[in-house]
């Protein structure tokens, strides 16, 4: 962490402070870029490659690039020492959680402001709505990849350390706190720089006490109104309700400031029905040893759709394909987003057509909406896709979903059992248990030992005898068994 934040040191002395992305940063949360620059907290991804875009303006684009080849690995094996600190999985598991609904209500802003855009009557009334929604774009695109970003952190915490201690038990010294690699300095590289001097940059790079270019980074211009940017560059006029985010987390809207919206319509496709109440079966199974779901059930799951609904999402899947080929990936994130909160009985066919007409990764994308969606009703979606047999999307939904505090899951385990809907319960604690670590379902039971204790051991036991074993230790070290 100490190497890459005097990286970090080194490369904003290269940078425009008030200028470009840089000038942003610090504008938005001082605190977190001082925090991240005295080595208290690891900057996300996307902050850095804004920071590599300001390099490319003052130093060209090959030794952005060649920086950013460096800045990568260091920025990995920093975030592998930092999550690897005590408390560090469930610090990320609640960071996953706050940015999943920081990446919805950044989409549905930008969907209302879509629609004021659309009823403003004059120029100066939309100028600020089309900046606004250009910030709003940004706001999604870097929530999303943050979201990505703190999955991955969590799956290889999981792979280094699968052991977290629970609360009350003893740490050994001795762990392994992740490996941190030291990269020794870039050479110059004779065969780069085209238009911009790269020997000169390599030569003063490493140097902290070179002066910062004469020339300072431009100010990047507003972005066009069509199509909506996904990713606009800074401006100094930025309306004053623009929100202030963490450095860690910056370009992040606040909640009271995004209330729930529909998609707006864009004739000729319809536009996302007015009801969002999640309809369909409830989860059937995510592990083979689940009984069949009765057949009333089978049933009503399997009703065939309506005309108007087979229309419908047609007609949606067609606006996808419009709006991915006109480049507006805006207003294409916010229709999805819109999506996830459909029927549940509407998505086997909404795969269907979306895979038909070559919208794979915005199907993909949609999923991972859909895993914030309120427990009963991602069990829901998930069994009406299992019922189709895309059993597959269903368990990546119910593992994506499950990445919440384990106390919501101990809420929504007894929720289910108190609705007489035992065989959903058990799904959500199969898979809960199945992909987290024993000391988080540990902590499920935390919500009612008596009760859930003995439901968490038997889902363990489905996992494994050592998953089984693992768990009632962990159940034992935090006093619940």
């Amino acid at each position: 962490m100490r190497e890459f934040a005097g990286y970090l040191n080194k490369l904003m002395t290269k940078l425009d402070q008030g200028g470009g992305w840089c000038a942003v940063f610090w504008q938005r949360d001082p605190d977190g870029m001082r925090a991240c620059l005295d080595g208290l907290e690891v900057p996300p991804w996307d902050v850095v490659e804004a920071l590599m875009h300001d390099l490319a303006v003052a130093y060209g684009p090959a030794a952005a690039s060649q920086e950013t080849e460096r800045a990568r690995a260091l920025h990995g094996a920093s975030l592998a020492a930092y999550d690897s600190l005590p408390g560090g999985r469930d610090a990320l598991g609640d960071r996953l959680d706050g940015m999943m609904r920081e990446q919805r209500l950044a989409a549905e802003r930008a969907a209302e402001l879509t629609r004021l855009l659309q009823v403003a009557a004059t120029q100066e009334e939309a100028e600020p709505l089309r900046l606004d929604l250009a910030w709003a774009h940004d706001d999604h695109e870097r929530a999303t990849a943050r979201c990505a970003e703190l999955r991955t952190r969590i799956e290889n915490l999981d792979r280094r350390a699968p052991h977290t201690p629970v609360r009350g038990a003893t740490r050994f010294t001795g762990e392994p706190a992740g490996d941190v690699v030291r990269l020794p300095e870039q050479e110059e590289d004779a065969s780069q720089g085209s238009g911009h001097d790269v020997h000169a940059y390599a030569a003063a790079f490493p140097d902290l006490d070179a002066p910062a270019p004469a020339t300072p980074a431009p100010e990047p211009h507003r972005p066009d109104p069509e199509p909506p940017v996904p990713a606009p560059a800074p401006t100094k006029q930025r309306p004053k309700r623009r929100p202030r985010g963490g450095a860690r987390f910056a370009g992040v809207v606040d909640a009271e400031e995004a209330p729930p919206v529909v998609v707006p319509e864009t004739p000729p496709a319809p536009v996302a029905p007015k009801s969002r109440a999640a309809r369909g079966a409830r989860y059937a199974a995510a592990a083979e040893r689940v009984e069949p779901a009765p057949a009333r059930q089978e049933q009503a799951r399997r009703q065939p759709l309506d005309d108007e609904a087979r229309w419908e999402i047609a007609g949606t899947v067609g606006q996808l394909v419009r709006l991915r080929k006109e480049s507006r990936s805006g207003e294409a994130h916010a229709l999805l987003v819109e999506l996830a909160y459909w029927s549940a009985d509407r998505f086997p066919l909404l795969a269907a057509e979306m895979h038909r007409a070559g919208l794979g990764a915005d199907w993909a994308t949609l999923l991972w909406e859909a895993a914030s969606l309120p427990l009963d009703r991602l069990i829901a979606v998930a069994d009406a896709l299992s019922a189709v047999g895309r059993t597959t999307d269903g368990e990546q939904m119910l593992r994506q979903g499950v990445q919440r505090p384990a106390e919501e899951i101990g809420d929504a385990v007894l929720g289910l059992a108190a609705e007489g809907r035992e065989r959903e319960a058990r799904a959500l604690l199969d898979t809960y248990v199945h992909v987290r670590t024993p000391e988080e379902a540990a902590r499920v039971a935390e919500v009612q030992p008596q009760r859930l204790a003995p439901l968490v051991l038997t889902a363990a036991r489905g996992v494994s005898e050592d998953r089984y074993r693992d768990v009632m230790h962990a159940l034992r070290v935090a006093g619940l068994a």
